[in-house]
């Protein structure tokens, strides 16, 4: 046998070997306490929460997958500029590209910043604290 023949077994044998070793393992019951549903079962139910603090944090939610958004475009676009090779119209779309997407950003942050504002009035206004 060749080396490589050799180094194909051994790779063959090991690939096989390990998934039959991890399968020996018992298998745990699923109950509530090896899933880790008890800890997280009060705290993600939305018909026991206050509206507006569901609200906030949808909104939050939101806001935060728009700004991930905008983090990739200016990504995409500076990776474009280092790609363009010296191309002025390559450049420019790059630029163009990370220039929307810090607008983009600029506009998540504001928005981010007023409906944090208004809630925590809509807050105290409502509950008097």
């Amino acid at each position: 046998m060749t080396l490589h023949l050799k180094k194909a077994a051994m790779a063959a044998g090991t690939a096989l070997a390990f998934p039959l070793a991890a399968l020996a393992q018992a298998k745990p019951e699923l109950t509530t306490e090896t899933l880790g549903t008890d800890a997280v079962e009060n705290s993600t139910a939305l018909a026991g929460g206050d509206v507006r603090q569901t609200a906030a944090r949808l909104i939050n939610v939101a806001l935060g997958f728009l700004a991930i958004i905008a983090v990739i475009i200016v990504l995409v676009g500076g990776f474009q500029y280092m790609l363009s090779g010296g191309d002025t119209s390559k450049t420019e779309a790059a630029r163009k590209l990370i220039v929307s997407g810090i607008i983009g950003l600029a506009i998540i942050l504001s928005a981010w910043a007023i409906t944090s504002f208004v809630i925590s009035r809509l807050v105290t206004a409502t509950t008097g604290a």
